[in-house]
């Protein structure tokens, strides 16, 4: 019997290795891993160029405190700031804290403009992590029912329905509106361009934040470096981790730039979060994944896929869709 709480429902499978795509257990058995670590192992197992970078950093140090100018965190907010078009990075541990982060700037946003009893736009069904915060803005039921009552400072509406949103904004107390993307624990809800695009108009016009999660389908992994930027629009808070260091926890929020002058030393913080050695493995990500083009490769593979898929399955009884 294990003494971690039981908080996973565990395959009972000892790994013992990996390699690319590969990984194997203790019987010698090899494994085709469809997970990626649930979309974290987006460089494969065992990458090499990752792990020079790890054995190089851990030999000058692991941690340095975040009152010190840390080097390769400034390298990657620059590049982060490079690819999203956004202003300021912020460093945290996960996603869920990414997007607590998102939630109080949020309301400093509210707070600054003096609404009365702000509230943020949620899609249903939506996921943005496990931490109270988080959990309060995540619109799955099964997630939040057993935690009794949480923060109310959300209004949930329905996925790609913007006449919904339309109407939530007329309540004139609206700081923001949060959504991801591609909805990932919802069963891969894709929003549509022209949707995304009046998310930012309604933003624009009723000055509210537009924040958007792409903690599941950020960083390459839907053929863009963020999968909004195939409706061209620029949000005004970004929250990024899983696949960001290949492994290693980080997450990142990125603000614009009226976001960032509201920001001051003391608001928030977090004492891993920024770690150089995670940084530093993170900055390389993104390099490899520039340098190797694998970004266009992900858009060739998944026209490819996509195509073999509905010419092969579209007319079995059962299935609704393929996405």
């Amino acid at each position: 019997m294990s003494s971690l709480i039981n908080f996973y429902n565990k395959i009972e499978i000892n790994f013992i290795k990996g390699e690319g795509c590969y990984i194997w257990d203790d019987a010698g058995h090899k494994y085709l891993d469809m997970t990626a670590g649930v979309g974290v192992n987006n460089l494969g197992y065992k990458n090499r160029e990752i792990n020079i970078e790890i054995i190089q950093q851990i030999e000058s140090y692991i941690h340095l405190s975040n009152l010190f100018t840390n080097q390769w965190a400034n390298k990657l907010s620059d590049k982060l700031i490079e690819i999203s078009k956004m202003d300021a990075s912020f460093f945290c541990n996960s996603g869920a804290e990414a997007n607590e982060t998102a939630i109080k700037i949020a309301k400093l946003y509210a707070y600054e403009k003096e609404i009365k009893n702000p509230k943020i736009i949620i899609m249903n069904n939506a996921f943005h992590g496990r931490t109270i915060g988080a959990l309060s803005a995540t619109g799955n039921q099964k997630y939040k029912e057993k935690f009794g009552q949480l923060f109310e400072d959300f209004i949930f509406v329905n996925f790609n329905a913007i006449e919904e949103v339309r109407d939530a904004l007329e309540q004139n107390n609206i700081c923001a509106m949060m959504l991801e993307p591609i909805q990932g624990e919802a069963g891969v809800n894709i929003s549509s361009t022209l949707y995304m695009k009046q998310l930012k108009q309604l933003c624009e016009q009723y000055q509210c934040l537009l924040i958007l999660d792409e903690v599941q389908c950020g960083l390459g992994r839907t053929g863009y470096w963020f999968y909004h930027q195939k409706s061209e629009i620029i949000p005004d808070v970004l929250t990024l981790a899983k696949g960001l260091a290949n492994g290693l926890p980080i997450g990142a929020c990125l603000v614009n730039k009226k976001l960032n002058t509201l920001l001051t030393p003391g608001m928030h913080g977090s004492t891993f979060g920024g770690n150089p050695l995670v940084c530093r493995v993170a900055y390389k990500v993104l390099e490899i994944i520039e340098r190797d083009q694998l970004i266009k490769i992900n858009k060739l593979k998944g026209a490819y896929f996509i195509d073999k898929l509905q010419s092969k399955f579209t007319s079995v009884r059962g299935i609704k869709s393929i996405r």
